[in-house]
């Protein structure tokens, strides 16, 4: 969440790819398949920009992020440093071209990581600000968060689970170029919201979908939607409030089976004002990534950057698989 540092290894990545498979045109197939990776919200029914076309098919993502936020405010208490690994399957189904059904299973772990000894070299290296890290021990866990002094979230090191399951619904309006959907979901309590693997409550969430070509070899994918939360329950109550969220995806396809995507993703917070900057701005995602497809099958990587530290993990390295059927 606290970042800044990542941007040039960011660049970097993305220069090298191009450089990879710049001796290898696909089919569009829409935005990374990343999704916020903030404690926080990331059980709040989490949004992630979507094509608008429908399809068939049954994806494996894995994530793997670094958080850290330790910061007070006159009633709130929040100390956030660990790692995530995170697996989301999804599968998608259509309905006679007409409607397209889906459910996303995740699951999980928070634990210490391994990553603090990279960071912490990382930053000496170059001069940037550590936020706080060196404050504490390295490669140590912390989740909890406090309300008045009350324990809202008190995490577990390392133990694995099941995240809050997501059903979706997409009904395309329009074909062609522009192409116009409306999506719908609802996620279901399935996480344990006291440990911080779930919200303990049922989510609703829906979006508008659009995807415009740009030219033969560009093509972009546009959200914009809004998410009605019901309240936390971890061990407290906490009521959450619905936010927007946008974003914009530009998919390139300049070699043979390959793309290259650009996309920002922004969204509000979910919890009520807490007096804390990192958790009250709004969230913004930059990520960079390629796509490989062969036949029915795609493989994609991604880097995700969080440009306004604020309400997102540092950084979220992503690698996902799907298959078309």
């Amino acid at each position: 969440m606290d970042s800044g540092p990542y941007k040039n290894s960011i660049l970097i990545l993305f220069f090298l790819g191009v450089s990879f498979f710049s001796s290898l045109s696909s089919a569009f197939d829409g935005p990374l398949q990343i999704e916020n990776q903030f404690p926080l919200f990331l059980h709040i029914d989490a949004p992630r920009l979507e094509k608008a076309s429908i399809e068939d098919s049954l994806s494996a993502s894995f994530s793997y992020s670094s958080v850290y936020m330790v910061k007070d405010s006159p009633q709130w208490s929040m100390g956030l440093d660990m790692e995530i690994a995170k697996l989301d399957l999804r599968l998608r189904k259509t309905i006679k071209n007409f409607i397209e059904l889906g459910i996303e299973v995740p699951f999980l772990s928070l634990d210490s990581g391994f990553m603090d000894d990279f960071l912490n070299a990382y930053h000496s290296a170059f001069g940037f600000p550590d936020y706080g890290r060196h404050n504490r021990p390295d490669n140590k866990f912390l989740y909890e968060v406090r309300r008045n002094g009350v324990p809202v979230i008190v995490g577990e090191n390392g133990r694995p689970g099941i995240g809050d399951v997501k059903f979706t619904l997409k009904k395309p309006l329009l074909e062609g170029d522009p192409a116009i959907s409306v999506r719908g979901d609802i996620e279901i309590p399935t996480g344990d919201a006291k440990t911080g693997i779930g919200s303990g409550g049922t989510d609703i969430g829906i979006a508008v979908l659009i995807d415009k070509n740009l030219g033969g070899k560009f093509r972009s994918y546009s959200n914009l939607g809004m998410v009605l939360p019901c309240d936390l329950e971890g061990r407290a109550r906490i009521p959450l409030r619905e936010f927007l969220f946008g974003g914009t995806s530009i998919e390139a396809s300049l070699w043979k089976d390959i793309s290259l995507l650009a996309q920002v993703f922004v969204q509000g917070s979910p919890f009520p004002k807490t007096g804390i900057g990192s958790v009250d701005r709004i969230a913004v995602l930059f990520s960079l990534g390629g796509r490989y497809n062969s036949g029915k099958n795609s493989l994609e990587f991604s880097l995700t950057e969080d440009p306004n530290t604020a309400g997102a993990a540092d950084f979220t390295l992503n690698l996902s698989l799907k298959r078309r059927f």
